[in-house]
């Protein structure tokens, strides 16, 4: 449960984590990302075709600064599934080269269905 000294942004970061079964913290939207890192990440998933939630922390200082302490991960974007930090563009990608992103999101019961 919550702690006394846990920060209400944790709160709110682990409701959209908890309520999701892929969340996306990047700068940007899915459609319009502002970064090229998140741009990745949108594009593996997107050919994995792997519904997520994307969350722009550009629209919100609290949680663009809450979810590096949350996860203890100094960068965005940070990639979540049910529940648990997968990591950030870097370990995506080459996750998602190995073949073991699509071994995680099956492992969790996150549908996936290819693209093209």
């Amino acid at each position: 449960m919550n702690t006394p000294s846990e920060l209400p942004v944790f709160q709110r970061i682990r409701s959209d984590v908890e309520k999701n079964d892929v969340v996306l913290f990047m700068k940007g939207t899915p459609v319009f990302p502002q970064c090229g890192f998140s741009a990745a990440i949108v594009q593996v998933l997107t050919q994995l075709g792997v519904k997520f939630k994307g969350i722009n922390v550009l629209e919100d200082a609290e949680i663009r600064d809450g979810i590096k302490k949350f996860s203890d991960w100094p960068t965005i974007p940070q990639l979540y599934v049910k529940g648990e930090f997968v990591g950030g563009c870097d370990i995506v990608r080459e996750m998602h080269e190995t073949g073991e992103l699509k071994e995680l999101l099956s492992s969790r019961g996150v549908a996936a269905q290819p693209q093209g």
